[in-house]
């Protein structure tokens, strides 16, 4: 009986090694054997073998119960109401590198946005991100505006955000100069400039609905006159 005992304890000690500060698999090893002790005839050789393979196959359970609660614990836990993150919408080869390139250009300005001290200055900036997505959007709204966006994205933009950029390393030295004080300037001016700009490419993508719109009122407007509903007829009491 001590063999089987001694040799128990060696094989629950093997299965710990990983974790050797987690007593609960012995303690539930010596438990189920005292149990089977009060149950069993230990003086048989079938009840020694018995009751150590139900005593191992106890420790065994609690753990792997242990491990599994373990495991579990150092999951990251998700905050009640999140959603798995939705994979992103395409729209097609064209409009998809727009979307991106007027994303990056959104953070970066807005980057810039948070460093600039400069009310005024960022106020000018403000505007032209709310004009730039709006024009960046409308490359789903009507695709036959993409080599309009195109041209202002691969030119305009970049130039834009170039300047921008000066003008934030600039500020950031916080020393007054004869050269500082004028580029700085001449960038605050161009930005009155550039929004004035950007609101004319927005208002020229407009300019195929403006048509589309206009002929179908002009369609309209003859349908109602030829069935004698615009107004303009009087009708026969």
């Amino acid at each position: 009986m001590y063999t089987c005992v001694f040799f128990g304890g060696m094989s629950l000690s093997k299965h710990n090694s990983k974790k050797k500060n987690d007593v609960l698999p012995y303690y539930a090893f010596a438990a189920a054997w005292l149990l089977c002790a009060c149950i069993l005839p230990l003086y048989r050789i079938w009840a020694i073998l018995l009751c150590f393979a139900l005593s191992a196959l106890t420790a065994y359970l609690v753990s792997r119960r242990r491990s599994k609660e373990e495991n579990s614990q150092d999951e990251p836990q998700k905050s009640p109401g999140t959603k798995a993150s939705e994979p992103k919408k395409s729209y097609g080869p064209e409009i998809d590198p727009i979307l991106e390139e007027g994303a990056r250009a959104l953070r970066e300005m807005a980057r810039i946005y948070s460093s600039v001290q400069d009310k005024e200055v960022r106020g000018k900036i403000n505007e032209l991100m709310r004009i730039t997505d709006k024009i960046t959007q409308d490359a789903v709204a009507d695709p036959s505006d993409i080599p309009q966006i195109k041209k202002f994205m691969n030119y305009y933009l970049p130039t834009t955000i170039k300047l921008l950029n000066a003008y934030d390393r600039m500020s950031s030295q916080g020393i007054e100069g004869e050269n500082l004080d004028r580029s700085m300037n001449n960038i605050n001016e161009m930005l009155d400039q550039a929004i004035v700009a950007y609101k004319k490419r927005l208002d020229s993508l407009f300019e195929n609905q403006a048509l589309d719109i206009e002929t179908d009122i002009e369609v309209m407007n003859r349908m109602l006159a030829r069935e004698g509903l615009s107004g303009e007829k009087d009708f026969d009491i």
